[in-house]
């Protein structure tokens, strides 16, 4: 007795509603998990790709889901050929255009679309990093790095060849830099591109390689190089400098080089976007009396007027002394400062008295608790020396 069919939307795992692209997504994960060449020698999971490729190739065409959803698993009973999943052959054209960008992306093989490999390359961005200070951050700077980077051979002019010579057409791929060969499976014939591994894609093999850069067209030599750091510039961004990266291949443009920014830390300025935050301590008479403090800044010291009763932790903000924008050169973030009160830890004889003076005029807080002691006393004797019983509800 033949084993009843399960539900193909039940096979992928989606809604009968489900759109193309959801049925897609759900067929290349259970291609993914269930490939005979993921799992070589496993019946059951070759079973599940099976049943799983057979429910894509009726929902992912429309004709085929209506009839389908129309009729069930009946639409297709006897139409099948040996070849096929009941009423199509995997050896058909649609079934390969189905299943080819599918596998393609899955696995490196299948078809392809495109020009040919051997067409010109830009060549790999190459990255390194610098380290600068908080204010060259801000402010900007021009540094010189040194790098090892590769240029054209002048004695084979790139070509890779010895001088006299000149490289010659693959014989593998005739030059294509692509190979195309056909494999049999479960699925039928399937036809595979691949970069001619002779050539490496590039069309042409070297039989008398140059002596000075051993057939690579290209020699390792060390530049300077300039970097203009930009104003504004934060910790971990990237400056690029275009055409200073790897060569690029078959008269392909060189790639870029990007240099990441290490911002080094700053003894009192925190950073934060295009802010600066810092603390700065006053002393008791300036927050009680007011007056003016110093207050540094990346563009220098600059004099402020606290205001008379200032509490600690005053936040203040100095407009336009923070970092500029990366935007505009124009505009600038904003510097706060948290104002801290700072307590004397040494006092003179002279210098305690007069605050005890002061603490007197200004709510004798010294004697605070000395004060509530006696009234405690008082309370629990009724007066008389003798403790009474308290009672506390």
């Amino acid at each position: 007795m033949a084993e009843q069919k399960r539900d193909y939307y039940e096979v992928l795992g989606v809604e009968k509603s489900a759109d193309d692209a959801a049925i897609k997504k759900a067929y290349r994960a259970l291609a993914k998990k269930y490939h005979p060449d993921m799992n070589p020698g496993d019946a059951e999971a070759e079973k599940k790709f099976k049943e799983a490729s057979e429910a894509y190739a009726v929902l992912s065409d429309p004709e085929k889901r209506r009839q389908y959803d129309q009729y069930g698993h009946a639409a297709f009973d006897g139409a099948g050929g040996a070849g096929g999943f009941g009423g199509f052959d995997f050896n058909s054209a649609d079934f390969g255009d189905i299943f080819g960008d599918i596998f393609g992306d899955l696995f490196g093989g299948g078809r392809r679309s495109g020009g040919r490999s051997s067409g010109p390359m830009k060549g790999a961005n190459i990255r390194t990093s610098v380290r600068i200070t908080f204010e060259e951050a801000v402010f900007g700077v021009e540094k010189e790095i040194e790098l090892t980077l590769k240029d054209e051979c002048t004695s084979c002019h790139g070509t890779g060849a010895k001088p006299g010579t000149s490289p010659e057409t693959c014989s593998k791929c005739g030059g294509k830099g692509q190979v195309v060969f056909t494999q049999q499976s479960f699925f039928g014939t399937v036809r595979n591109v691949q970069t001619c591994p002779d050539c490496h894609g590039t069309g042409k093999v070297i039989k008398d390689k140059c002596p000075d850069c051993r057939g690579t067209g290209y020699i390792a030599n060390k530049k300077k190089i300039q970097v203009s750091i930009p104003a504004g510039i934060d910790n971990g961004q990237c400056v690029r400098i275009r055409d200073k990266g790897e060569p690029g291949t078959n008269g392909g443009p060189r790639g870029d080089l990007l240099v990441e920014v290490v911002v080094g830390r700053h003894p009192i300025f925190q950073r934060q976007n295009e802010n600066i935050y810092s603390t700065v301590p006053m002393s008791f008479a300036v927050a009680a009396l007011g007056g003016e403090i110093v207050i540094d800044t990346v563009d220098g010291k600059v004099i402020y007027d606290v205001k008379a009763g200032t509490q600690t932790d005053t936040r203040i903000r100095l407009k336009g002394k923070g970092v500029p924008s990366l935007r505009s050169k124009d505009v600038r973030g904003d510097h706060y400062v948290t104002l801290v009160v700072q307590v004397p830890d040494k006092l003179s004889h002279e210098a305690k008295e007069l605050l005890k003076q002061f603490d007197g005029q200004t709510g004798d807080t010294l004697n605070a608790a000395k004060n509530i002691s006696a009234d405690t006393h008082e309370e629990q004797t009724g007066g008389s020396g003798k403790k009474k019983k308290k009672f506390k509800f």
